[in-house]
């Protein structure tokens, strides 16, 4: 098993998670006292574990086309937008 991508992966997307809407609206499900924390556990991570499988669908197809040099690129461009878009809104 290849050790370093597990921990390299789980560390990018762990600190990317922290604090952001996600992790801030599963905060707000689990303060509610009427529901079950450990449904709202449940309910959190099915839905990250979905959209990561859906990540590596999408990266694993898009690949075919596009070479890995230009997907980091076309990342790269796309987090600065969202940052600039951020910054704009602010």
């Amino acid at each position: 098993m290849e050790w370093k991508v597990i921990m390299t992966v789980f560390v990018t997307v762990f600190l990317a998670e922290l604090g952001d809407k996600t992790q801030l609206a599963t905060f707000l499900f689990a303060a509610d006292r009427e529901v079950n924390r450990w449904l709202v556990f449940l309910g959190a991570s099915a839905a990250l574990v979905v959209t990561s499988a859906l990540g590596v669908l999408a990266g694993g197809v898009i690949s075919q086309w596009i070479s890995e040099k230009h997907l980091h690129y076309l990342a790269g461009a796309g987090f600065i937008m969202v940052g600039l878009w951020t910054l704009w809104r602010a």
